[in-house]
C-alpha cells in the first residue's frame, strides 16, 4: 500500500492487533510462553503521567499475561572493566499473581545471574549476614570488604553459600528437597 518513504501511520499497532487476536487461540491450547521484548519511547508534550510508552499500539498490553520493565540500574566494574549490571525488574501487569513487585539482581557477563550476590543480599535484608560499614560477616566471621569480595569468597566457598541459602529459605518457610530447611 503506498509509495516507498510514505508515512504509515498505526501500521505497526494494526498488525499487532491482528495477529494477537489470532495467535492467542493458538498459543492457549498449546500451552506455550511467548516472549515479547520491546523498547521505550518518549512520548512527546506529556504534562502528567508517565511520559514513557512502548512502540506497537496498545494490543500487547492488553493481551498480555505479565509485563515487566526490565532496567540496568548500575554497572558493575571489576578495576576499569565493567563485568556486569546491577538490573531491576518491576512486575508492571501480572493476570497470574499479584502485580507490582519489584526484584533487584547482578548479571554479570558470561556467566549469568549471580547466585552468590543475591544469596548476599537476601542475608543482609533476613540478619543472617551482617553488615558493618563495609564488612560483611557470617556468625562473627568476615566474609569481605565491599560486596564484591564478599560475593568472590561466597564463590569460592559453596558449602557456606549452600548453608546461607538454606536458612534464607528457611526463614521463607520454603521447604528444600522434600523436608523444611533447617537452621533458621
Amino acid at each position: 500500500e503506498g509509495e516507498m518513504g510514505d508515512a504509515h501511520m498505526g501500521l505497526q499497532a494494526r498488525l499487532m492487533s491482528q495477529a494477537l487476536r489470532k495467535l492467542t487461540g493458538t498459543i492457549s491450547k498449546s500451552r506455550t510462553a511467548v516472549v515479547f521484548i520491546n523498547q521505550i519511547r518518549q512520548k512527546i508534550g506529556v504534562m502528567f503521567g508517565n511520559p514513557e510508552t512502548t512502540t506497537g499500539g496498545n494490543a500487547l498490553k492488553f493481551y498480555a499475561t505479565v509485563r515487566m520493565d526490565i532496567r540496568r540500574i548500575a554497572q558493575i566494574k571489576k578495576d576499569d572493566e565493567v563485568i556486569g549490571g546491577r538490573t531491576r525488574v518491576k512486575v508492571v501487569k501480572n493476570k497470574l499473581a499479584p502485580p507490582f513487585r519489584e526484584a533487584e539482581f547482578d548479571i554479570l557477563y558470561g556467566e549469568g545471574i549471580s547466585r552468590e550476590g543475591d544469596i548476599l543480599d537476601l542475608g543482609v535484608e533476613q540478619d543472617i549476614v551482617e553488615k558493618s560499614g563495609a564488612w560483611y560477616s557470617v556468625g562473627g566471621e568476615r566474609i569481605g570488604q565491599g560486596r564484591e569480595n564478599a560475593r568472590l569468597f561466597l564463590k569460592e566457598h559453596p558449602e557456606m553459600s549452600g548453608d546461607l541459602a538454606t536458612k534464607i529459605l528457611a526463614k521463607r518457610g520454603i521447604t528444600v528437597g522434600g523436608k523444611a530447611a533447617e537452621g533458621a
